[in-house]
C-alpha cells in the first residue's frame, strides 16, 4: 500500500465555512501586521467552497466589520438589507401578527443582511487566498492525527478511488497527512471529527448535551408582485402542534425568496416528517400567496445546533480548538449564527498566532475559552439560553410566553438564577403503539413536492462505487429495534429519502441505505433512537453542489 504523503502548515482549518474563514483570514491579517511568514491551509469536503454551505440567511455583520471593514466597498455579496420584520403566529387557516414593539430590542433586524450564505463564503475564499491561505476543496477531512504525547498534530484526508467491497480501483490515490501546529474544527454541526474530538478528550464533560434542529430550505424565483426586497418573516404554529420548530422566509435579491422550516430534533411521535411538514407548511395561504407564480430552483437540508450557552463545550484541547457551529453558537431565538461564528473563528486565530509566534506547538491554547467567555458571543447567547429549552419543555404557546419575559427581562438586567437543561435528541421518541400515525398530504406539484424530486434539485451526487458513508454499529438493529419498536423512523426523518425499508422475500425486511442521496444534513447521526447509525465523510467532492444557498 502505498504510503501516505505528509504537508507541514502552522495551522490547519478543517470546514471553509464561515468560521473557518474567517480564522485563516484573521491569521493572515496578524501575520502581515507584524510581517511573519505563517503557513494556513483550509480542507473542505465540498467540490468548492459553499457547496455544502446552507443558512437562510439573515446575517448580523456585527463581525464581518470586525474582520474586514470595508467589505461594502469589496464587492462582497451582502448587498440587500433588511427592511421588513414579521413574526407570524399561524392558525391552519390564518395568521396573528406579534407586535414588533413587544419583541426584544435584539430580535429587531435593524442593520443586517439576507442573502447567500454559500455565496458570502466565496467571497471569504477570494478573501483568504488574496492574502496567501492555501484552500483545499474536494478533500474531506476522515482522520485524526495524534502527536506521541496525546495532542492532535493534524488530519488525514480520505483516500480517494475506494470500491465499495473496500478493493482499490484504478485511480486510487491514498490519503494526504496535513501536520500543523494547530489545527482548527469548523466542520459545522455534529461533524464526525468533532464528535470524535469530544469523545476522545471529554469535551462536554462540564456542558449540557447539544440538541438540534433540522432545517429545510428552498429557493424560489416568485412573481415580481410577490417580492419586496429585505421583507423578513418568521412564522410559529402551524402545523407543528406542540413541536418545537417554525418556518422563514426571506425576500432576497433577482425576485428570489428563500423559504425553509425548522423541525427541533426532540419530537417524540416516530411518525413526524420534518420534509412533510414543510410541505404543509408551504399550503397555508399566507405563504402559498408569495409562491403562486412562481418557481422552485433549489432545495437543501443541514442539522443546525440548538442548545445555546449552556451546550457550548470545552473549546481547547491539546493542539487544536472547536469554532463555529462544531462548538455550537447559534442564536436560536435571532435564528442566527454566522456572526458568532465568524467571531469564534477570529478569537481562536489570536490564540493560535500569539503560540505560533512563541514558537509553541501542540498545546492548549488556553486563552480561547476565556477570549469567548470576554466577548460579546457570550453576552448574547447568555440572554437567550433559556428560550429553546423552555419551548422544549412547555410547548410552543406557552414556552414561547415564558421564554419572551425571560429575554425581556435579562435585557432589562434582571437575571434570573437558573438555567434549563436539554435532553439528548436521540431521547423520547415514543413507541409505535404509544403514537398516532400522521396522514400527509400528497404533493401537488406546484407548492409541495416529493423528496426524490427535492434531492435532485440539490445537485447532489456521490461515486456509486464507493463505500456507504452511513455506518451501523450494528446491522441487525434498523429490524430489531427500529422497525419492531419505532417502525423505522429513520424512513421519516431522513429529507433526502436516503432510508427504506424492502421486502426480501421470506427473508423478511431489510434496510436499504441509498447513500447517493444524501445531502449530509447528519439527522441521521443525530436522531437514530439507538445512535446506531454513524455518519463518516465520504469520498471528497461529493454531496450536494447548492449553488446559492
Amino acid at each position: 500500500m502505498p504510503e501516505r504523503e505528509s504537508m507541514e502548515y502552522d495551522v490547519v482549518v478543517v470546514g471553509a465555512g464561515p468560521a473557518g474563514l474567517s480564522a485563516a483570514i484573521r491569521l493572515k491579517q496578524l501575520a502581515a501586521a507584524q510581517d511573519r511568514e505563517l503557513s494556513v491551509c483550509v480542507l473542505e469536503k465540498g467540490s468548492e467552497v459553499g457547496a455544502h454551505i446552507l443558512s437562510g440567511a439573515v446575517i448580523d455583520p456585527i463581525a464581518l466589520d470586525e474582520l474586514i471593514p470595508d467589505w461594502r466597498e469589496q464587492g462582497c455579496p451582502l448587498d440587500v438589507p433588511v427592511t421588513e420584520n414579521h413574526h407570524w403566529w399561524l392558525t391552519r387557516t390564518g395568521k396573528i401578527a406579534f407586535p414588533h414593539l413587544l419583541m426584544p430590542s435584539f430580535m429587531s433586524n435593524k442593520g443586517t443582511y439576507t442573502g447567500s450564505l454559500g455565496n458570502l463564503c466565496r467571497w471569504l475564499a477570494g478573501q483568504a487566498e488574496a492574502l496567501g491561505v492555501e484552500i483545499f476543496p474536494g478533500f474531506a477531512a476522515a482522520e485524526l492525527l495524534f502527536d506521541d504525547t496525546g495532542a492532535i498534530r493534524g488530519v488525514a484526508t480520505g483516500d480517494m478511488g475506494v470500491a465499495r467491497d473496500g478493493t482499490h480501483k484504478p485511480d486510487y490515490q491514498p490519503g494526504m497527512e496535513l501536520h500543523a501546529r494547530y489545527t482548527f474544527f469548523a466542520e459545522g454541526a455534529r461533524g464526525s471529527l468533532t464528535k470524535e474530538l469530544k469523545r476522545i478528550y471529554e469535551l462536554e464533560r462540564d456542558s449540557q448535551p447539544q440538541v438540534y434542529g433540522l432545517g429545510i430550505k428552498e429557493l424560489w424565483d416568485v412573481d415580481p408582485a410577490n417580492h419586496a426586497p429585505g421583507r423578513v418573516i418568521h412564522t410559529q404554529g402551524w402545523p407543528l402542534g406542540n413541536d418545537v420548530g417554525g418556518g422563514f422566509l426571506y425576500h432576497q435579491a433577482n425576485n428570489q425568496v428563500a423559504l425553509g422550516f425548522v423541525v427541533g430534533l426532540g419530537y417524540r411521535n416516530p411518525y413526524l416528517s420534518p420534509f412533510e411538514e414543510f410541505q404543509r407548511w408551504k399550503q397555508h395561504p399566507a405563504i402559498r400567496a408569495v409562491l403562486e407564480g412562481g418557481r422552485r430552483v433549489s432545495y437543501g437540508a443541514r442539522a443546525i445546533n440548538e442548545g445555546g450557552w449552556q451546550s457550548v463545550p470545552t473549546l481547547a484541547f491539546p493542539g487544536g480548538a472547536l469554532i463555529g457551529c462544531s462548538a455550537g453558537f447559534v442564536n436560536v431565538p435571532r435564528i442566527k449564527g454566522t456572526h458568532t461564528a465568524m467571531k469564534s473563528g477570529m478569537l481562536a486565530a489570536e490564540e493560535a498566532f500569539a503560540a505560533v509566534a512563541a514558537d509553541r506547538r501542540g498545546d492548549l491554547l488556553d486563552g480561547y475559552q476565556p477570549a469567548v467567555k470576554a466577548s460579546w458571543i457570550s453576552t448574547e447567547l447568555k440572554l437567550v439560553r433559556n428560550a429553546e429549552p423552555a419551548v422544549a419543555k412547555f410547548g410552543p404557546l406557552i414556552g414561547t410566553g415564558w421564554a419572551w419575559a425571560d429575554m425581556v427581562m435579562r435585557t432589562a438586567g434582571i437575571g434570573l438564577p437558573y438555567t434549563l437543561r436539554h435532553h439528548p435528541d436521540n431521547e423520547g421518541l415514543w413507541r409505535k403503539d404509544l403514537a398516532k400515525p400522521i396522514d400527509y398530504p400528497k404533493p401537488d406539484g406546484v407548492i409541495s413536492f416529493d423528496r426524490l424530486s427535492s434531492v435532485f434539485l440539490s445537485n447532489t451526487n456521490h461515486e456509486e462505487d464507493q463505500p456507504i458513508h452511513l455506518t451501523l454499529k450494528d446491522a441487525d438493529v434498523p429490524i430489531r429495534v427500529n422497525l419492531a419498536d419505532y417502525d423505522a423512523p429513520e424512513q421519516r426523518y431522513c429529507p433526502a429519502g436516503v432510508y427504506e425499508i424492502v421486502a426480501e422475500g421470506s427473508a423478511g425486511p431489510r434496510l436499504q441505505i441509498n447513500a447517493q442521496n444524501c445531502v449530509h444534513c447528519k439527522t441521521c447521526d443525530i436522531k437514530d433512537p439507538t445512535q446506531n447509525i454513524n455518519w463518516v465523510v465520504p469520498e471528497g467532492g461529493g454531496g450536494p453542489n447548492y449553488p446559492n444557498m
